[in-house]
């Protein structure tokens, strides 16, 4: 079975503006959502997975709330096994290095991976989208560090967060000053996604344009510029 659908979302999930859900709903073929709120660990998560669930509610599907919050969370068999049968897996927007610090090297990120590769829809908001491309930029600067992995040679800048995060681009910037040469750096813009399609092109869902940076400059050919996965 070939790999399904990557998406990562600059921010706002759940939030109208972002009805790509239902896109990602179709490629999923289910009506069934596994949401990890894995980043907002400390940010009542269950409200994460409950905003989902309203959301997801509007197109008749249902969503089951995976609360791995900690690392012998992401340990647990229970756990993996929940996202490996998952047809579409979401993870939340929050703190992306919780979220790596959690996930990495994890029963439950190797199910991730397993389920990817058997046709599942994963998508990433915000922290999600910024973890599952490898390099990562640190929310805390820009400066690149290592992430998840399930793509590499990519660094994903959410930018549909607190407005006051990088207000002036400063860590956008930054990061793509600091990316290796030829590795692509995309700004997302929130309501708005980067999709990762099973043939291994690139394409942007949602209201808004991304923006891609190679070499330090913007690349007149946008998302043309990723290289096929």
């Amino acid at each position: 079975m070939s790999r399904g659908v990557l998406a990562l979302v600059g921010g706002g999930e759940w939030t109208p503006g972002c009805e790509l859900d239902a896109e990602l709903l179709a490629a999923a073929q289910c009506a069934r959502v596994v949401v990890l709120p894995t980043a907002a660990a400390f940010e009542r998560p269950e409200r994460r997975v409950l905003a989902a669930s309203e959301w997801f509610a509007q197109w008749g599907a249902e969503v089951e709330g995976l609360m791995v919050t900690s690392r012998a969370d992401a340990q647990d068999d229970g756990a993996a096994a929940i996202v490996r049968a998952a047809r579409f897996v979401y993870l939340s927007d929050g703190s992306p290095l919780h979220l790596r610090s959690v996930l990495k090297d994890s029963k439950v990120l190797a199910a991730l991976r397993a389920a990817w590769g058997d046709g599942a829809v994963v998508a990433g908001a915000g922290a999600g989208a910024r973890v599952l491309s490898d390099p990562m930029a640190d929310p805390r600067g820009g400066a690149l560090t290592v992430g998840l992995g399930l793509v590499s040679g990519v660094v994903v800048v959410p930018l549909g967060g607190d407005p006051h995060d990088d207000a002036h681009g400063e860590k956008l910037h930054r990061s793509v000053l600091l990316a290796p040469a030829g590795v692509p750096v995309v700004g997302i813009p929130g309501c708005t996604a980067v999709l990762l399609e099973p043939d291994g092109t690139w394409r942007a869902a949602g209201r808004g344009e991304p923006e891609v940076f190679v070499d330090g400059h913007p690349a007149a050919q946008g998302l043309a510029a990723l290289a096929r996965r």
